[in-house]
């Protein structure tokens, strides 16, 4: 009987789960044993590979590999301590082994001494023939201490070796991203795609790179040269269609957000993406449906929600954009940019106290804008809750004190409770940081400002300042 090269690759896995069910005992060779190991840790099923190595060093006792093997789960389950012990008796063995020091390596690496885990790789290369995977693991201790330039120059070594190692590619371009060096990842993309002109992946990130320093025509033709290079690569797409909304061109836009819907299963982000640029269109209708399916495909998604709301909102039909806010908050209720848009929308309708609650709300969530306490603020001036007007303008004013919108407020409303001293305190700082803001007093308070002693001490601060 002749197996097929899938059948003979799969053999020694079939033979020894056979072994397990039935109780009886074969004889595997280490190497069979190894693959064997290896296709269930790859498979995340840690327990039959604790069993493949348990029956294996029973039958082979003196297998370095399997005892490496052995080690590499032990350091999976924190069992460091024993790990490092037969790592120990090891190395007395066979000191050349490379696998022993990034075992150790690894052990090191989870106590969180990634110098000692970076000392124990380099001597770890000096014995190794493959040293790819050894650079990686160094690049990646890097990323561990936050040295990105360190860790891109080792990243940098696995492309030398190895053009194809997208992984290492992708860790390159995040360290250059975090030192905000945009410039450095282009001229390195660049580079590389001068040695693989076909890459996708580069001219993707390429493009990326672009995008970041608003440079809108390179970043077009990267994303177009990716799409060239594999004409279903849909993240170059989606980025294509961004770049041409930047560029006002919302109908081709559309297009590449739709060939991502044909080329793959429909998503959240081109179906918003679409409803706005049809609203920029002017195609309000066909926006609309799109929102919608926004909302359907990806329910959690706060900004297909928000851009419903705001659609309705826009058009000023708030009891609509109440509906679907109100539609939002029951599926999420802790999202602050939800609480937001219900206290404004509640606003415009006069729903005054549902407003308050809804500013309350967004306080409350960490949402600590000036903008949000003005507001709120000014709800509770329009409720006639004088007391919790100033509570608030006195927290906000923790946030940004000196800032004359508030001051001026906080005056308003000493002055409304009958507290003189404190308002004309309030009035004075608010004057002396920014005096042409004081028509907020005549504006939100127009009763105090028409008093003679508030209009007086306006006009006697401006004459001895001038």
């Amino acid at each position: 009987m002749q197996f097929s090269s899938n059948e003979e690759e799969n053999f020694p896995i079939s033979r020894f789960e056979s072994m397990l069910k039935t109780n009886n005992v074969y004889f595997f060779d280490s190497t069979d044993f190894e693959e064997i190991i290896h296709h269930y840790l790859d498979s995340g099923k840690v327990a039959l590979a604790k069993k493949a190595i348990k029956i294996g060093l029973e039958q082979h006792t003196s297998s370095i590999n399997l005892k490496l093997l052995h080690i590499e789960v032990l350091v999976f389950e924190n069992k460091l301590e024993v790990a490092e012990k037969m790592l120990n008796e090891l190395m007395a063995i066979e000191y050349s082994n490379e696998e022993i020091y990034i075992q150790k390596a690894n052990i090191y690496s989870k106590k969180d001494d990634h110098e000692k885990a970076i000392e124990l790789l380099k001597v770890a290369l000096a014995y190794a023939e493959e040293t790819t995977d050894i650079f990686s693991l160094i690049g990646m201790e890097y990323l561990f201490m936050d040295d990105y330039k360190a860790a891109k120059d080792y990243f940098i070594k696995c492309i030398d070796e190895d053009f194809e190692d997208y992984s290492s590619l992708y860790n390159i371009i995040y360290c250059y991203e975090f030192l905000e060096d945009f410039d450095g990842a282009i001229e390195f993309l660049n580079g590389y795609l001068d040695r693989n002109p076909y890459s996708e992946v580069a001219w993707h990130q390429l493009g990326k790179q672009f995008f970041a320093k608003e440079m809108y025509k390179e970043a077009l033709a990267s994303f177009e040269f990716a799409i060239y290079s594999d004409d279903i690569f849909i993240g170059a797409y989606l980025e294509k269609a961004k770049v041409l909304e930047k560029l006002g061109r919302y109908e081709e836009a559309i297009e590449n957000y739709e060939t991502t819907l044909q080329i793959d299963d429909p998503t959240s982000f081109a179906y918003l993406r679409i409803g706005i640029c049809q609203e920029k269109l002017g195609n309000k209708d066909i926006a609309k449906q799109y929102y919608y399916k926004t909302v359907h495909e990806d329910p959690l998604l706060d900004k297909g929600w928000i851009a419903i709301t705001d659609f309705y909102f826009k058009q000023k039909n708030y009891k609509k954009a109440l509906y679907y806010i109100n539609k939002a908050l029951n599926i999420d209720s802790e999202n602050v940019l939800y609480w937001k848009r219900s206290a404004e929308i509640n606003e415009k309708l006069s729903l005054y106290e549902e407003s308050d609650i809804s500013y309350q709300k967004t306080i409350e969530l960490g949402n600590y804008e000036l903008e949000t306490w003005i507001s709120w603020s000014d709800i509770l001036l329009k409720l006639g809750d004088y007391e919790s007007g100033i509570q608030t303008l006195l927290q906000a004013s923790e946030f940004y004190p000196e800032e004359a919108s508030i001051e001026y407020r906080l005056a308003g409303f000493y002055f409304l409770t009958s507290q003189t001293v404190k308002g004309r305190f309030y009035l004075k700082n608010a004057l002396r940081n920014n005096f042409d803001k004081h028509i907020l007093i005549e504006e939100l308070f127009p009763a105090i400002s028409k008093r003679n002693s508030v209009v007086n001490f306006i006009t006697e601060f401006k004459n001895t300042s001038m």
